[in-house]
């Protein structure tokens, strides 16, 4: 009895949220290798086309921020740098403004804009309108449907809920009632001699349990990009079973040296020196005068969970706060790496491939459902007709 009413559930709730699955699922195949990808179809933007010296010294960065400033039109502001160290990269200047409450992808984004520049020439490498750019689409597409935020958040973010609630009744609905080798056998192997309709069923059953951990992991980290205050409670619940003690703040840090007349170089050449080896800084310019300007640093490529953060006084350049992952309680750390937990960084390629088998199963999930839903309606028309 409890079966049966589990198995409707999960069959109108798959059927409710096949389509928006489908999507979300197929979406989040192409993005996984977004990093590596960008790389490989533009690098043009992405790799310095001029040669760089080994004597060459970067340009201060609010120098570099006019250049970007003065290519784009006339009220788009940059509001984000993204500073690669390796010779051989541009820093990306980002130009970004949403109308939160619009419909559709394009009222969404007022602008959206990407300036590549070549940080040892100034020199003007791409403009990149990221409104219409592919992986751009394809991202907005997972996110929203192309619906916008207002709209499209709450379409996905929904139905990445009840296919949580799907995976879990599946999960009741294969667990056997006996568990007999025979049983467990037909329920965790393929049999390719069957006829279609009995494939079909295995693939959703079969592929459906062998992807449910990380298919959970998945929706999970997804919905924390959805409702940001999903992420905040699992944050805090987490730290709340870490005994760590938040460590201290220090009463005075090491010295910022001044020796450039704006108060963002002389961060970020503080910043540099002191993480030469680190795989990306980003800075994100802040509006109030009254606000810390915060730099951050990614060690790691393409990982967001390995970090440290600087706040520097905008009137004396001096640091008021640093902020870092090795010492975070693990609520913070595992929201940290909700990112490379949703896409699959966190074990490096291994993952990332695994991630993509995963996302492509929760695609064909919603299809199989649907075939095996049909199937049955099929036969019981046959049945009334007899």
């Amino acid at each position: 009895m409890i079966k049966a009413g589990l198995l409707w559930l999960h069959k109108w709730l798959g059927l409710f949220t096949g389509l928006v699955v489908f999507i979300v699922s197929l979406s989040g195949c192409f993005y996984v290798f977004y990093d590596e990808l960008k790389l490989i179809v533009y690098p043009q933007k992405y790799y310095n086309q001029d040669s760089v010296g080994e004597n060459s010294k970067l340009l201060p960065l609010t120098q570099l921020i006019d250049i970007a400033q003065n290519a784009l039109p006339k009220g788009e502001k940059i509001s984000r740098t993204d500073l690669y160290l390796s010779p051989d990269r541009t820093w990306i200047f980002r130009a970004l403004k949403t109308d939160e409450h619009a419909f559709g992808n394009n009222q969404y984004y007022i602008y959206h804009k990407r300036v590549f520049i070549n940080p040892y020439s100034g020199k003007v490498q791409a403009v990149e309108n990221s409104k219409t750019e592919f992986f751009q689409i394809v991202l907005q597409l997972h996110m929203n449907l192309l619906l916008g935020a207002m709209v499209g958040h709450w379409v996905v973010g929904i139905s990445v809920i009840i296919f949580i609630i799907i995976l879990i009744t599946g999960v009741v609905l294969w667990w056997p009632k006996k568990w007999t080798t025979k049983k467990l056998k037909r329920q965790l192997w393929f049999d390719f001699k069957v006829k279609w309709k009995r494939l079909n069923y295995d693939l959703h059953q079969i592929l459906g349990l062998y992807s449910v951990i990380f298919a959970l992991l998945i929706a999970c980290t997804g919905i924390a990009f959805t409702f940001p205050a999903f992420k905040t409670f699992y944050v805090k619940s987490l730290n709340g079973f870490d005994s760590t003690k938040e460590i201290e703040q220090q009463e005075k840090f090491e010295y910022v040296p001044q020796n450039q007349s704006k108060i963002l170089d002389n961060a970020l050449n503080f910043t540099i020196s002191k993480h030469p080896n680190a795989d990306m800084i980003s800075i994100r310019l802040r509006k109030s005068p009254t606000d810390p300007q915060d730099i951050q640093v990614r060690f790691i490529k393409d990982r967001t969970g390995e970090f440290i953060w600087y706040y520097f006084n905008r009137g004396n350049g001096q640091i008021e706060k640093i902020k870092q992952s090795e010492n975070a309680p693990i609520g913070d750390k595992i929201g940290a790496m909700n990112y490379d937990l949703h896409v699959g960084n966190y074990g490096g390629i291994a993952t990332k491939v695994l991630h993509f088998f995963i996302a492509l199963i929760c695609a064909s999930l919603p299809i199989t459902g649907t075939i095996i839903w049909l199937n049955k309606k099929k036969k019981k028309t046959k049945k009334r007709i007899k």
